[in-house]
């Protein structure tokens, strides 16, 4: 551990060495009024050469580490970071150079077998099985936002570790949501957008978008609403389409009865069967449409003393709201156990604060997909209350 730990050391200030000289290089020249500024203009470019040729230089270096070498200590590393902000670690030692990224990425698991979220891929890879991830919303209503955190403690204090942010919009009739890796970005256009949601004119039905094919082979919407950009076509590696992923709906209450609200959700789902290992779950996914996963509100019960319909949330929601829900999936036999089974709550939902929210979920959801669920439940439905 204490070779990790030099080891990071030596790499964190060498990236502090990098960003300086590019800090340096950046801050140098820039106007050519007369020739001699751009004879000094073209120093400085002969300049910024040799950093660019020194930092190759120096990523080299990096990367000349013996492979089993490099992987003992990302092991060791990986095991000693179990929670943020020591993770970053990780995430650091991604960024030195190309087969760092490769070698780290063989080294960390996805949340479905560890129930750690590392990178930003993990936000679209299904939670574990048997305990679920535990996160929690914050509601800006001046601005339409919401953040969704990992939470780092079993309080509701901590401030957490940012993982997605949406911007909810009108569009005409409609509501709309953007969704972005990015707190500060929330546009289609942006390199941190990775999916939106969009809902009818009534706001009971909703459609959930990804900006990425889920599966090889996955064709882009040809709906105009679904599109990124008003142009075709930005670049090959950029689709100026989303991908459908999932439909959702409340269900109309015309006669007004008692009740919280009903909702049903259907979502794209690999096929598996039973006793798949983790890879081969992982690679069904990104290989095959699958089949589609229907999940449904658990039905609460009527409290007579308390004059209220109540849920077990095991203490991770303290405020009664319409909002609060849990969702589980219907019996199918030919599901994983735990996907299938009616009473294991797969993504629960509640309030614990005038704007604080808490979202629990768990395999076949990722992040992505329980955040833009949870995100239907904001607004008011005179439909379907």
């Amino acid at each position: 551990m204490a070779l990790g730990k030099a080891l990071l050391s030596r790499v964190s200030s060498s990236s502090a060495g990098w960003q300086r000289r590019d800090s340096e290089a950046g801050g140098v020249g820039g106007r050519a009024e007369d020739e001699e500024d751009i004879e000094e203009g073209g120093r400085d470019g002969a300049s910024g050469q040799e950093e660019e040729e020194e930092q190759e230089q120096e990523q080299e270096r990096w990367a000349s580490i013996l492979p089993e070498l490099l992987r003992e200590i990302l092991r060791r590393v990986e095991a000693g970071g179990e929670r943020w902000p020591m993770r970053k670690d990780l995430v650091s030692c991604a960024c030195v150079c190309r087969s760092w990224r490769e070698v780290t990425k063989g080294v960390v698991r996805p949340p479905l077998g560890t129930g750690k979220i590392t990178f930003p891929s993990s936000l679209k890879q299904p939670g574990p099985a048997d305990t679920p991830i535990q996160c929690f919303i914050k509601r800006n209503k001046m601005s339409s936002t919401f953040y969704l955190y990992l939470s780092l403690t079993q309080t509701f204090m901590d401030k957490g570790k940012f993982l997605l942010a949406a911007r909810r919009f009108r569009h005409g009739a409609h509501i709309g949501y953007i969704i972005s890796l990015d707190a500060d970005d929330l546009s289609q256009g942006s390199n941190a957008y990775v999916g939106k949601l969009r809902s009818d004119f009534l706001g009971i039905n909703f459609t959930i978008y990804d900006s990425r094919p889920p599966y090889d082979g996955a064709k882009a919407s040809s709906s105009r609403a679904s599109r990124r950009f008003a142009s075709k076509q930005i670049s090959p590696q950029v689709s100026a389409g989303n991908f459908e992923i999932g439909r959702l709906s409340y269900k109309f209450n015309l006669l007004k009865s008692r009740g919280p609200r009903r909702m049903c959700c259907s979502l794209h789902h690999p096929v598996v069967v039973q006793d798949s290992s983790e890879e081969d779950l992982l690679k069904s996914k990104a290989h095959g449409p699958g089949m589609s996963l229907v999940l449904q509100n658990k039905a609460p019960r009527w409290h007579e003393h308390l004059q209220c319909w109540c849920l077990n949330f095991h203490g991770r929601v303290t405020v009664a709201s319409v909002k609060n829900f849990q969702l589980v999936a219907t019996a199918d036999s030919s599901r994983p156990r735990g996907i299938g089974d009616e009473e294991t709550v797969l993504l629960q939902f509640g309030k614990v604060g005038d704007d604080m929210f808490t979202m629990d979920y768990r395999q076949p959801l990722s992040a992505f997909q329980a955040f833009a669920i949870c995100l239907t439940s904001f607004g008011t439905k005179f439909a379907c209350e």
